[in-house]
């Protein structure tokens, strides 16, 4: 019953056209790629130039970016610069005591980025981040869950920059626009 679903669910996933992103097939096999892989689409995220971000969280998220993008290593002649900035932080505090003290905080992170090639604007969009910690009697300990939640928020809108600068270069190298 089991290896009935699985095959189902294999089948269907195929009838909506889901496809790798980071890898194009390379011929016209009714399989995927029969073994062959092209790999122009990391090669190309891996030609983006990340310009500094400033304050901490900016440094968080656009090491959480090289990591992403170009994992070995900064290009030597960028085809793409990705521009990020800090838009908004908006923090709430909830949860409170009787003495009207917040017990939790909840951040909000948003992020705007842009990718060019040649001073020309290829994608641009908003990307967010939710994130909570609990404030605690110890400070050192509040302190260490809120910088835990800052790094978090960082790595969530890094996948999310990545992803939609991969998908980008998925549909121009498929053809797709």
């Amino acid at each position: 019953m089991k290896k009935i679903g699985v095959l189902t669910m294999a089948l269907l996933l195929t009838a909506c056209g889901f496809q790798p992103l980071y890898v194009q097939r390379s011929g016209d096999n009714s399989w995927y790629y029969g073994g062959d892989f092209d790999t122009s689409i990391t090669e190309e995220m891996a030609q983006i130039k990340i310009t500094p971000i400033s304050d901490r969280f900016g440094q968080l998220l656009r090491n959480d970016l090289l990591d992403l993008l170009t994992p070995r290593g900064a290009p030597q002649k960028a085809k793409y610069r990705l521009e990020a900035v800090l838009a908004d932080k908006i923090v709430t505090q909830q949860a409170m005591r009787d003495d009207v003290t917040a017990t939790n905080e909840r951040i909000e992170y948003r992020v705007e980025y842009k990718l060019f090639q040649n001073g020309t604007q290829l994608v641009a969009g908003n990307s967010l981040a939710f994130v909570s910690y609990d404030i605690l009697r110890d400070p050192y300990s509040t302190t260490m869950a809120q910088k835990k939640a800052e790094v978090d928020a960082a790595k969530i809108i890094a996948n999310d920059i990545s992803l939609r600068i991969g998908a980008y270069f998925h549909a121009k190298m498929s053809g797709i626009r």
